[in-house]
């Protein structure tokens, strides 16, 4: 099972108390809040996990609350939990970024598997995330070398194409190596995607 926070975020607190005693019997510990802002004041957005969304609710809607967490560039899957969708609603939530939806009510075995598969989904996309940072903060030589790194070249070949001295090269290898947290070339090509 992967882990991560699960929130819940819905107006009726019947609700709350339902899918909070449910999941529990899966061994997910429910935070859940009453609103939407009181959810966006309260979390890391940056950090992964899942967070349940009822569609219509007082304040913030699911919908704009998802719309929040995408222009933040956070790594939660959504899940949207509504006893008002629709399929327009669906599809519009699907496109942009929603990991499941679901009509209320919905079983519990579902809703675990849901939340199992977006907390995994979470945990990569937060991977992904951080380590496009991390590649965003090298300098533009750092950035050169990386590339070059990635397309099999050797410091021999690096130093010949760039015009600079081999030592160059292993400073500056070292240093992006270092920057992005990686051990060895097989880490640093786990990253090449990113690029």
């Amino acid at each position: 099972m992967t882990s991560g926070p699960v929130y819940l975020v819905d107006d009726d607190e019947a609700i709350i108390d339902s899918i909070t005693y449910l999941m529990d019997s899966y061994h997910y510990k429910i935070i859940s809040f009453n609103s939407g802002s009181k959810f966006l004041e309260s979390i890391d957005l940056t950090l992964p996990g899942c967070v349940i969304l009822d569609a219509r609710m007082p304040g913030l809607t699911g919908p704009e609350i998802q719309q929040l967490l995408s222009e933040a560039h956070s790594p939660l899957s959504v899940i949207f939990l509504t006893g008002h969708g629709d399929v327009p609603m669906a599809v519009d939530a699907f496109k942009k970024g929603a990991f499941d939806f679901f009509q209320k009510p919905v079983q519990g075995n579902v809703l675990s598997k849901s939340i199992e598969n977006g907390l995994s989904y979470s945990a990569n996309q937060h991977w992904k995330l951080s380590n496009i940072r991390l590649i965003e903060g090298l300098s533009a030589r750092e950035k050169q070398i990386f590339e070059l790194v990635i397309a099999g070249n050797t410091n021999k070949q690096m130093s010949n194409e760039l015009c600079v001295a081999v030592r160059t090269i292993e400073v500056h290898r070292s240093k992006l190596m270092e920057k992005l947290g990686v051990q060895n070339i097989a880490e640093l090509m786990q990253l090449a995607p990113l690029v």
